[in-house]
């Protein structure tokens, strides 16, 4: 019987903090707010006219901080600043709780039995969060030309930077709290969690011509975030906990190593009928999640995709009905009944979670054959010749099989597959 339980912390990804070295006025990537020519591209497309040229940046003045700031900086020629991410000043180091119970059994001399319950909560874990989300209503207000000034701009999806002027001469600023000078800005902020759950059972056995491990896992993984590509609700990261990208519902494997009899069978051992071994892995599971994306900006929050997080926070809306699942593409159709889903009201979030199913399952076998030649004493040959994915099954398995992405025109299709069969031969002299 084993019982066990850690804290384990961990330090924020240098990656992550290498992101901000784009951020202005010391690093900048240039965001044209209208369409550029490539060989000009400080200059808009359609008129000619320069939106300024923003290079070179400047070199940060000596003692420079947040009491003592650098006030040479001409910021006009960043605005709005957009696409750029900050750390959140109060981050605190992520940890996870770890816990574990299992009970080992041997069953007869060689073979044992385990099955245990395994948790895990992760703790302030790392999430990319909009810092200046845009407010729908206020959006809402100015989003006809009736409702602002002639001539000037209305709010909508993916334009909610700026100042806007209702018909009456009152200036209105959708996005908050910084402003019209920041656009889709995010914020790294520690304030994520996960919980992992799962009953493993696993069955060893060994003798003289057998290896043999037989292991299953059902489990459940849940998160407000599986990467910094995807971004949580400014209202609260809870709001977006969901299941996670890589949870797998249940996952059996089976791992042999054979000695093959051949010289019991002939009655003659010799170097020919000795030395063969048969080896692979086997797996069933069931299928990873399908993630759901609305990139049509409905919400009106601007959480638009930069780079950093690869689709907006929107989902779409879901009627009540059966899915129907379709797990497998030959027959044409869909993975699900895209019929139920739909485009949300202007200004609302999607009724969905961002993963609540899952796509296609895996049933995989690879095998390798294996022929051991001993030449002398110290020196000895190896022939191997191993198969993946043996039976050359179409295996439509993965966090990006099927197309969750309603804005595309092959959402709900099944468009990625792993490898069919491949084989691999190798010799070794081992001397």
């Amino acid at each position: 019987i084993r019982i066990g339980y850690g804290q384990f912390y961990t330090a924020i990804e240098g990656l992550s903090a290498s992101i901000m070295s784009a951020n202005p006025p010391y690093g900048y990537d240039y965001n044209s707010s209208l369409s550029p020519l490539l060989t000009t591209p400080f200059v808009v497309a359609a008129t000619g006219q320069s939106v300024g040229q923003p290079y070179p940046s400047p070199i940060a003045a000596y003692g420079a901080s947040s009491s003592h700031p650098d006030r040479s900086v001409n910021w006009s020629k960043y605005f709005p600043i957009t696409g750029v991410p900050a750390v959140y000043s109060q981050n605190v180091s992520p940890y996870a709780e770890s816990y574990t119970l299992s009970i080992e059994r041997e069953l007869a001399p060689g073979t044992v039995f385990n099955v245990g319950y395994v948790g895990s909560q992760g703790h302030h874990l790392l999430v990319l969060t909009p810092a200046n989300p845009g407010n729908p209503a206020l959006c809402l207000s100015v989003s006809q030309a009736s409702q602002v000034m002639t001539g000037t701009p209305t709010c909508g999806p993916f334009n909610e930077t700026g100042t806007f002027t209702r018909a009456d001469g009152e200036s209105v600023v959708v996005r908050g709290p910084y402003g019209a000078n920041f656009g889709a800005i995010s914020y790294q902020k520690t304030i994520g969690n996960s919980s992992y759950n799962a009953l493993e059972v696993s069955l060893r056995h060994e003798s003289k011509s057998l290896e043999l491990v037989a292991s299953y896992t059902y489990s459940k993984s849940l998160d407000d975030s599986s990467s910094l590509a995807e971004e949580v609700n400014p209202a609260g990261p809870g709001l977006t906990r969901a299941l996670s990208a890589f949870d797998m519902r249940h996952n059996f494997v089976l791992n042999y190593n054979y000695n093959l009899p051949f010289d019991r069978l002939v009655r003659q051992g010799n170097r020919w009928t000795q030395g063969w071994t048969l080896s692979g892995v086997t797996r069933f599971g069931t299928g990873m999640p399908v993630t759901l994306y609305n990139n049509n900006d409905t919400s009106l929050l601007g959480s638009i995709p930069n780079g950093i997080n690869n689709n907006g926070l929107d989902t779409p809306n879901v009627a009540p009905g059966d899915l129907s699942f379709n797990l497998s593409p030959r027959n044409g159709k869909p993975a699900f009944n895209t019929a139920l889903f739909s485009l949300p009201a202007l200004g609302t979030m999607g009724n969905t979670r961002r993963r609540y199913f899952a796509g296609p399952g895996i049933d995989n076998f690879d095998t390798a054959l294996q022929k051991h030649v001993k030449l002398t004493e110290a020196k000895s040959l190896e022939f191997r010749a191993e198969v993946f994915n043996t039976f050359n099954h179409a295996q439509f398995f993965g966090p990006a099989a099927v197309d969750g992405n309603f804005s595309d025109s092959t959402f709900g299709q099944i468009v990625n597959a792993a490898p069919p069969r491949l084989v691999q031969l190798a010799a070794k002299f081992v001397f």
